[in-house]
């Protein structure tokens, strides 16, 4: 079972960065890690997507070139990578995992628009963007 534990959200004012962190247990070769976060009265939005075996990346429009998502040499830590904050970017973000990766070849950006691909889940960290 893959365990997952987000950490670093906070509150910082508009313009801010902050750094997520996600750390990962679990056997996960070839999987997929994402972001997703939900803000009140707003489903699930990915966020971020990063394909470690091939080192791809895919960021929803709302964050490209804010928000960055990597992975450690040892790969027991996802970040995120966040900056110029706005306020919108308040919600609760979770890192998760699928097994299911190598199904979504050529498409894999796809994924940010199905978290239901995903069967592991952190319990989430508050990002809170305010002046």
């Amino acid at each position: 079972q893959v365990e997952l534990v987000e950490s670093g959200g906070g509150s910082v004012q508009p313009g801010g960065s902050l750094r997520l962190s996600c750390t990962v247990s679990g056997d996960t070769f070839d999987y997929c890690l994402g972001w997703f976060r939900q803000a009140p009265e707003k489903g699930r939005e990915g966020v971020a997507l990063i394909y470690p075996q091939l080192g791809y990346t895919f960021y929803a429009d709302s964050v490209k070139g804010r928000f960055t998502i990597s992975q450690d040499n040892d790969k027991n830590t996802i970040f995120l990578d966040m900056n110029s904050l706005k306020p919108e970017d308040t919600a609760t973000y979770y890192c998760a995992a699928t097994a299911r990766c190598a199904s979504w070849s050529y498409r894999r950006n796809l994924l940010l628009g199905r978290p239901d691909e995903f069967d592991d889940w952190g319990r989430g960290t508050q990002v809170t963007v305010s002046s």
